[in-house]
């Protein structure tokens, strides 16, 4: 849901296109009226720009002064019935090129007049439009005179002189503007958001069991940098419930000890079978109090003590520890490591509680003779019971004591900590689980 929503580029492009295209049918709108209404503006764009497409048709050859009809306006001035004339002069007077009859020679200004750079005369006023104007153009050495006149307009060619002026001075700065607002405003915005873009990043490796888990905020913008600020300050205040929680979970511990610790010592003192199993029953409730009490902790497991650790060496640690009072109950256990290390970053104490509750619980659920192997491997742990399985007969299996299994709980609790699993198979010689933890660091 997250990946589908637009990132704030797209929503900041959208929106500038947007507004910029409302802003150009707006100044459109008051270009068109401005020009469409002032008659006298649009008769002079029309002398400037018919007088230069007529005019781009002289030449010279040999200091001679040469003429051909451009092809864009070859079919209004083909003769003088076409509703426009023209008469083009050098600057003596002398006839370069004239599409005229002798009545709209009168509307022009006498030959013998030297007229100005620019006129223009309305004949009648309005449209369609009806006018007559001249321009000097300066070609080369010569100066060359072009009049024009038009009658009626019949090919509206007002109509094309209004857009040609919107497509010159306003949608092409207009589109320049754009161009030049939309870069600069994208290449700021992206400069301004790579630090939020990197607490994005980091928010999404925050781990809530790590009390060094924080958002980077410098370098953001202030708006942003008060919302990490404010992220960081609450997982602050989750680690302390953390610390709080973990006080209070070993308080708990030693309060429920000390009185089950007292019981047994009075119950040592009686010599009578019910009292040694009152003693049995008491150890398995301090057993279960316990387990308790580790599963509580877990909650509260700070993931800032990772570290690398040979899983090798831990579990032949373990099972040093463990052996006599394996070995007391009457089964064996044995380690097998299928590498000579396997290192993978864990929480040692965490392992080693796993461990310790996975050959504790083979111990209390097989029956007496029972093999307890332990094979270590690059990325896992497996703990086997091998039970002695004759022809015809099957696996002895017990109830689990602690009606909850909580010893396998705790396992895989610590197995989701290190983003890892706990797989639990069968066969006909026993129970087989296996403890994988992933390679490389757990986020």
């Amino acid at each position: 849901m997250i990946r589908s929503a637009p990132t704030l580029t797209a929503i900041l492009t959208r929106r500038i296109a947007f507004f910029a295209m409302v802003a150009m049918l707006v100044q459109l709108a008051v270009v068109f009226s401005d020009y469409y209404w002032n008659i006298g503006e649009l008769s002079r764009l029309y002398v400037e720009q018919e007088t230069e497409r007529l005019a781009s048709g002289v030449g010279g050859r040999d200091g001679a002064v040469t003429y051909r009809l451009p092809a864009a306006v070859g079919r209004r001035y083909a003769h003088p019935q076409t509703g426009y004339v023209a008469r083009i002069r050098d600057g003596r007077g002398h006839l370069i090129f004239e599409s005229c009859d002798d009545a709209c020679e009168s509307h022009f200004l006498p030959a013998e007049v030297n007229p100005p750079d620019f006129w223009l005369r309305t004949i009648k006023p309005g449209k369609p439009l009806t006018l007559v104007g001249g321009r000097a153009f300066q070609i080369g050495e010569q100066r060359i005179l072009v009049d024009v006149a038009t009658v009626g307009d019949p090919e509206n060619l007002a109509s094309g002189v209004f857009w040609n002026e919107i497509l010159e001075h306003m949608i092409v700065p207009m589109s320049i503007l754009l161009g030049l607002v939309l870069g600069a405003t994208l290449m700021s915005v992206r400069r301004a958001l790579k630090p939020v873009k990197a607490a994005a990043d980091a928010a999404e490796l925050i781990d809530p069991m790590d009390s060094r888990s924080h958002l980077p905020f410098e370098g953001m913008p202030r708006e942003i940098a008060h919302l990490a600020v404010a992220v960081n300050r609450a997982f602050q205040r989750i680690g302390e419930l953390m610390l709080s929680q973990r006080v209070l979970t070993s308080g708990i511990a030693h309060e429920v000890r000390t009185p089950l610790a007292a019981i047994k010592l009075e119950l040592g003192r009686i010599d009578h079978p019910r009292a040694r199993k009152a003693e049995a029953d008491l150890d398995d409730l301090v057993h279960f109090v316990s387990q308790l009490m580790a599963l509580a902790r877990l909650d509260t497991f700070d993931h800032s003590t990772f570290e690398e650790i040979d899983l090798v060496v831990l579990c032949r640690g373990v099972a040093e520890q463990l052996a006599p009072w394996v070995y007391e109950n009457k089964h064996s256990l044995e380690v097998f490591a299928q590498v000579e290390a396997a290192g993978v970053r864990a929480a040692p104490a965490l392992l080693k509680d796993a461990l310790r509750n996975l050959v504790e619980n083979a111990v209390r659920h097989t029956p007496d003779s029972t093999k307890i192997i332990v094979r270590v491997g690059e990325y896992g742990i497996q703990v086997e019971d091998r039970q002695e399985v004759r022809l015809g007969s099957f696996v002895h299996q017990t109830r689990n004591a602690e009606g909850l299994g909580i010893g396998l709980k705790i396992v895989e609790r610590i197995a989701e900590l290190h983003k890892g699993s706990l797989r639990r198979t069968k066969s006909r010689h026993g129970h087989m689980f296996e403890l994988l933890l992933p390679p490389g660091e757990p986020k």
